[in-house]
C-alpha cells in the first residue's frame, strides 16, 4: 500500500483539514499519515479559536516520520504563516519528497486574506517551485498572481501567471464562480505550461461543501501515489469531489462537509448468507 503524507491543520468538526485528508485517502486506499500545522475548535457553525504550533513543533513532527516512512506523495493545506511554510519547504527538499500537491489555504470563500503578505511571498518563492501541482480557488489564484479586485480576469490568465511560480501544473477550481450558478456547470482548469485541460462537471447548489478544496487536494495526492498520470489524477479527483458533495448530509447545525464515504455508501454489500458455510 502506498503512503501519503498531510501537512495542514486539525478540524475538530471533521469536515476539513486533517481529518478530511485522512479519510480521503482511506477510501482511495493508500495509508496516510499527518502533521498537524495548527489546531482549530471549529464545527458547521464556524470557527470558535484557533492555535497555531510552531515552526519547531512542525519540523519535529516531520523529521519524525520522514525518517521512518518512505512517502510516494504528500499535500499541504492549512500552513498558517511564513515561517512553517519555509520548514516544510526545506524538509521537502532536504528528504527529496515526490508528488507534492500545494492547496495553498491562504483566502476564505468570502475573499477575506487569510495570511500576511510575507507568507504569500513565501509560497511564491519556496514551496511552489517543489510542487508538482497546486490548486488554488479563484479568490486564491487572484492574490497569488497579483490581480487587483476590481481587475478583471479569467481563469487562463491566472494559470498563466501562477505557472510562472515553478510547479509543473496549476489546477484553477472554478467550484467558487459566479459563472457555474449561472451555466450549472463547475469548471476547473489544468494547465502544464502549454496545454489548457478543462475538467467539467454538474453544479450542485448547497451550502454543505466544507472541506472541498482539502478534499480534492488529498484526492488527487492519492491518485498520484498510486501511479497516476495527473491528467487522470484531476479527473479521478474531481469525479470523486463532485459525487461528495452531491451526496452530502447534515452533520451539525450549520454548513455540513461533504461526504468522504460517499462511494462506499454506494457499494453494495454481500449478502452475510452468501458467505456462510454449513458443514
Amino acid at each position: 500500500m502506498k503512503k501519503v503524507l498531510t501537512i495542514a491543520g486539525s478540524d475538530s468538526g471533521g469536515g476539513a483539514g486533517i481529518q478530511a485528508d485522512l479519510k480521503t485517502m482511506t477510501v482511495h486506499q493508500v495509508y496516510g499519515a499527518s502533521v498537524i500545522t495548527a489546531v482549530t475548535a471549529q464545527n458547521t457553525l464556524g470557527v470558535q479559536d484557533v492555535k497555531t504550533l510552531s515552526a519547531q513543533a512542525v519540523a519535529s513532527q516531520l523529521d519524525s516520520v520522514l525518517r521512518d516512512i518512505e512517502f510516494s506523495a504528500l499535500k499541504t493545506g492549512m500552513l498558517a504563516n511564513s515561517k512553517i511554510i519555509a520548514e516544510v519547504a526545506l524538509k521537502i527538499k532536504e528528504f527529496s519528497l515526490p508528488n507534492l500537491v500545494v492547496d495553498p489555504v491562504m483566502v476564505a470563500t468570502s475573499g477575506d486574506l487569510l495570511l500576511e503578505a510575507e507568507a504569500v511571498t513565501t509560497y511564491r518563492e519556496k514551496l511552489f517551485p517543489l510542487a508538482e501541482i497546486i490548486t488554488p480557488n479563484l479568490h486564491e489564484a487572484r492574490v497569488l498572481a497579483g490581480v487587483a479586485p476590481e481587475e478583471a480576469v479569467d481563469s487562463h490568465y491566472l494559470a498563466e501567471e501562477l505557472i510562472k511560480y515553478g510547479s509543473s501544473y496549476v489546477l484553477i477550481k472554478g467550484g467558487h464562480s459566479s459563472k457555474a450558478e449561472l451555466t450549472e456547470k463547475a469548471v476547473d482548469l489544468l494547465y502544464d505550461g502549454s496545454q489548457f485541460i478543462e475538467f467539467e462537471a454538474e453544479y450542485i447548489p448547497t451550502k454543505n461543501t466544507h472541506g472541498t478544496g482539502c478534499t480534492l487536494s488529498a484526492a488527487i495526492a492519492s491518485n498520484l501515489a498510486r501511479g497516476m498520470e495527473m491528467e487522470k489524477a484531476v479527473g479521478k479527483a474531481k469525479e470523486f469531489i463532485t459525487g461528495a458533495i452531491k451526496n452530502h448530509f447534515p452533520v451539525g447545525q450549520g454548513n455540513s462537509p461533504v461526504n468522504h464515504l460517499w462511494q462506499l455508501e454506494k457499494q453494495q454489500e454481500e449478502p452475510i448468507s452468501s458467505s456462510l458455510k454449513f458443514v
